[in-house]
């Protein structure tokens, strides 16, 4: 059974886990607080659930320290925007609070502030998804018993950009020479252009097998990946060669299959914006390029599954997000309705292709009697 002893003014509770006594402080000078604290402790208790004075003493800092090591321990790559989120948004709201007092309550106002604050929706999720990932760390390590409802805002930030041929065309022609292969290794593959495309390296190409391939752990969802070259991808290939070899002349060794003057290219979303502008279509950005690429090979035909090996995407959920339908489509899907609509009825069926019960005709055998 728990006890109850009063310390000055300060209500402390005692209570019994497997012979084991602990003692905590209910901070509070009222003794039926203290004693419903205490009923707490017992029924958590009964219940199986870990009970320590330490799940009550677990504060967010030390929370956040501990999702910092694990994002350290399991190499994540977003460990920089992980500390930019806690530092500059989560800990200034949270900072020295007990785990155990963050409500639901308490993570509706901090939504708030930060929509009055002119945070997107799509940010504050990043937010608040590094808060649940401290509860759920917390719970696993028995330092907390549950975790509260978090809940998360709806975005309306899916983009719906992509490009055709004749669009992508007049934008290549506007950028750079050394941007214009990017761009186009880009839309034939789909992959991602800062993570996968602009680190490539020619240890990465394999010309005499006809294929390009990505080492595991260096994309985005860790799989190694593998783009047997397309017809339009082998003379792009040849052409950087070339280049490179030209390069290997002056004495000048780069690495890197994408290259300007000899050095890796590491962004250019200005000539991208400006290119964009001159051909009319401004506001696109690198990213719609994996967009239509997924498009395009659900025009050509390729199986869901072959093409998502091809662009690298893990979940179907986050492919479909990306095979568009343009007006363009949906004009040649009314065209063939029209077409099949326009085609002459076959004989002996309906307009709606099913086949027509024979009427007897008047006067013949089948209408006479037997």
């Amino acid at each position: 059974m728990g006890e109850l002893r009063q310390r000055g003014n300060v209500w402390w509770i005692r209570y019994y886990r497997n012979g084991r006594r602990y003692e905590e402080s209910a901070r509070t000078s009222k003794e039926k607080v203290a004693r419903d604290l205490l009923r707490l402790k017992e029924g958590d208790i009964a219940k199986g659930l870990p009970v320590s004075p330490a799940t009550s003493r677990y504060r967010f800092n030390e929370a956040a320290a501990d999702v910092e090591a694990e994002y350290i321990t399991n190499g994540r790559r977003s460990l920089g925007e992980l500390k930019r989120r806690i530092a500059l948004h989560l800990l200034p709201w949270f900072d020295g609070r007990r785990m155990t007092e963050i409500t639901t309550s308490d993570v509706l106002a901090f939504t708030q502030a930060r929509l009055e604050a002119k945070a997107s929706p799509a940010e504050i999720n990043r937010e608040l998804a590094v808060l649940k990932r401290m509860f759920s760390l917390g719970v696993k390590a028995n330092r907390l018993l549950f975790k509260p409802h978090i809940p998360m805002l709806q975005e309306r930030n899916v983009r719906t950009g992509f490009f055709d041929d004749a669009l992508f065309a007049a934008v290549r022609a506007q950028l750079p020479r050394a941007i214009q292969p990017v761009a186009t290794f880009a839309y034939i593959t789909g992959w991602r252009v800062q993570s996968e495309i602009l680190p490539l390296e020619w240890r990465h190409v394999d010309r005499l097998a006809g294929q390009v391939r990505l080492d595991p752990g260096t994309t985005k969802n860790r799989a190694g990946r593998v783009f047997p070259f397309t017809e339009p991808l082998r003379l792009l290939f040849e052409d950087l060669w070339r280049q490179h070899e030209t390069l290997q002349t002056r004495g000048v060794i780069c690495p890197f299959v994408f290259q300007r003057n000899g050095r890796r290219i590491h962004s250019f979303r200005t000539a991208w914006a400006d290119a964009c502008e001159a051909a009319g279509c401004p506001g696109r950005i690198p990213h719609d390029l994996r967009r239509s690429a997924v498009r395009n090979m659900e025009r050509a035909g390729l199986s869901r599954s072959v093409a998502m090996q091809l662009t690298g995407h893990k979940t179907e959920a986050v492919y479909r997000r990306y095979a568009i339908t343009s007006e363009a489509d949906l004009r040649e899907g009314i065209d063939r309705l029209n077409a099949a609509a326009a085609r002459p009825t076959p004989a002996g069926r309906d307009k709606k292709g099913t086949i027509r019960a024979l009427r007897p005709v008047r006067g013949s055998r089948t209408m006479q009697k037997s």
